[in-house]
């Protein structure tokens, strides 16, 4: 791939604009303290985490209340041909 103009429009927005200077702003100071920003995504994680340790107990305790409550009733066997 080559880089630079194409075409004679290309060649025209190039050398009008060569010379111009870009204005970037440098932000002195952050919106969002950073600390404040790590604590709460932390404290988000933590959230997330012992929903899903939550979870997780419950279906384990469902699972071993139904084992518990579970009746087998023999059926009967159909006889072979």
């Amino acid at each position: 791939m080559a880089i630079g103009a194409k075409d004679k429009i290309d060649v025209l927005l190039v050398k009008k604009y060569q010379g111009l200077k870009v204005d970037n702003p440098v932000i002195q100071t952050s919106m969002v303290d950073p600390s404040k920003m790590l604590d709460a995504m932390n404290d988000f994680a933590m959230v997330q985490m012992n929903t899903l340790n939550l979870q997780k107990q419950l279906k384990s305790t469902c699972i071993k209340a139904i084992a518990l409550n579970i009746q087998y009733r023999k059926s009967r066997n159909v006889a072979a041909k």
